[in-house]
Parts: structure tokens; sequence; C-alpha cells
């Protein structure tokens, strides 16, 4: 997946998919369609498909995107320093295929400190099938 290039990209992916994941925009907030997704199941990144976070982790942050406490293994995600718009935030992004997935922050409710801010547009979901 990483060698797909931004023509494939654009193809795959919605015209605001693309500007999140790709151009590292954000998505409005309190309009994700996974904000209060309460299902079982996986996330994963919406360009590639790699599995980024277990909804198990998954928690209301109420700060307007899906909040995580922990990604699904140690490598499931890379943090990167991002000094736009004038502040120092860690990035998260797919270790697969590069894209934007959103920011990192110390200030977590759960016994991890940390909440994982990601932009619904940059997540699928696949719920866990039944037994």
């Amino acid at each position: 997946m990483k060698d797909m290039d931004e023509k494939n990209f654009k193809k795959k992916l919605t015209p605001e998919q693309y500007h999140v994941l790709r151009e590292k925009g954000t998505e409005m907030p309190f309009t994700g369609k996974y904000l209060h997704n309460k299902k079982t199941g996986v996330y994963t990144c919406a360009a590639c498909g790699h599995e980024l976070f277990d909804s198990s982790s998954k928690f209301d942050s109420h700060c307007g995107w899906p909040s995580f406490d922990r990604p699904i293994s140690k490598s499931a995600v890379k943090e990167q320093k991002d000094i736009s718009h004038f502040i120092i935030r860690d990035e998260v992004a797919c270790p697969n295929c590069g894209s934007h997935l959103g920011h990192v922050f110390e200030d977590g409710p759960t016994d991890t400190g940390i909440r994982y801010c990601i932009n619904s547009l940059s997540l699928d979901f696949k719920k866990e099938k039944q037994k």
C-alpha cells in the first residue's frame, strides 16, 4: 500500500476523506459518523484498511471526534511532530500508507492518560462477527 500514488487515493476516497487523510485536514467536530458508534469491532484506515483501534479502547471525550486510549498494537499507528497552525502537537498517521488520522494528547481520562483524537473520515469500521 505504501506504493499507492495520489491518483489512486483520489479515486478510492471521497473528496472529504482525501482532504483529511492526504492533505492533513480536519473534519468539523461533532459531525463524524463514528463519533457515537458503540458497536464492537475494529477501526481501520479508510485509505488502506490497516487495523488501527479496537472498539474496546474507544471512549467519549466530548471533544467532537472519536477518541481512543490506545491503538490496537504498538505498531498500529505512527506518531510524529506537527508544528502547523502555530502550535506543537503529535500527529497520528497510518504506518502503512502514511495517511493523516488525527492527533494524540496526554489528557485522556483512562489509565493510559492518552487520548487519540481521530477524524471519522479517516476511519472505516469492521463490525465483530457474531459467534
